[in-house]
């Protein structure tokens, strides 16, 4: 099944892709794509239900995150062997684990807005694992079970702020429009082989990424395992799970994003996103 949310911002409305493709609000069975709405029993439920007995939604209208109150924004940085070596950085032992502000959230086909001061403004295409069940210490082989659904996430970077300052790699990349989510949350039964789905990113009509996630190192159902280890897990929770080659940083010379520059993205059997990008502005 594909769940989305669709609406104006702070008003999306919870839908279930219907079999012919069209979109049906599922508000009056959940209030939204949430909490305990997204375990993998109640959206299995949702499943039986006669959708043609539910209103219609618009597909013109704007795609929000696929799911809201999300509590933690994990990221996995370097998960990609090919991409560590595009970057220079040796490929790490264990996962490098660090956090997105969940600010940084917006809609697939949301504005990228530029901060001020920002001179590497880079993208990456990632999958997203996103929880429905509480995961705390769990196995590898029951990892999976904790999941909701699988989506397309932009890891929009800024890399001066991300590697050229002090502290952390999260101000880089967790300014406000850095989490382009969805647009659809995309059951486990619906989503294929997850460790095989082919994956993209261009930026004006150019491909810079072209990979596929057969070749990441840490798989999602170790990364659940790893992360519950050092932080429960919760419903809604999402894990970023690496990029492949082909970002803005490897190119040789380095390529960056810029105010009116167009990002088309997606993954195979999940959706695809649009984003432009638009220069920050000071406000009051």
């Amino acid at each position: 099944m594909k769940f989305a949310r669709i609406g104006p911002v702070g008003r999306e409305r919870p839908v279930i892709v219907a079999a012919d493709g069209r979109y049906r609000d599922i508000s009056s069975l959940v209030g939204d794509l949430a909490g305990a709405a997204l375990s993998p029993d109640s959206l299995a439920k949702l499943g039986t239900v006669d959708l043609d007995t539910l209103p219609l939604i618009s597909e013109s209208e704007r795609f929000g995150p696929c799911v809201a109150q999300v509590g933690k924004f994990i990221c996995v940085g370097l998960n990609y062997a090919d991409h560590a070596a595009e970057t220079g950085a040796e490929l790490p032992a264990e996962p490098v684990l660090f956090l997105k502000a969940t600010s940084a959230l917006c809609g697939p086909n949301d504005p990228v807005i530029k901060p001020l001061g920002s001179t590497k403004l880079d993208w990456e295409v990632e999958l997203g694992v996103v929880i429905g069940r509480a995961a705390r210490y769990v196995s590898q082989d029951t990892a999976l079970d904790h999941v909701a659904g699988y989506c397309v996430i932009n890891d929009v970077s800024e890399r001066a702020f991300q590697l050229e300052g002090t502290g952390t790699w999260d101000k880089g990349k967790g300014c406000d429009s850095f989490g382009p989510v969805g647009p659809f949350l995309v059951t486990p039964d619906a989503a294929g082989d997850i460790n095989n789905l082919a994956m993209f990113l261009e930026v004006n009509g150019r491909r810079f990424q072209n990979g596929n996630t057969r070749t990441m190192v840490f798989k999602p159902d170790f990364l659940i395992a790893y992360i519950s280890k050092f932080m429960s897990l919760q419903p809604g929770d999402i894990i970023s799970t690496g990029t492949p080659p082909g970002v803005g940083l490897g190119q040789k010379p380095p390529i960056y994003l810029d105010a009116g520059d167009e990002m088309r993205l997606g993954i195979e059997g999940l959706g695809e996103q649009r984003q432009r990008v638009i220069a920050a502005t000071l406000e009051g």
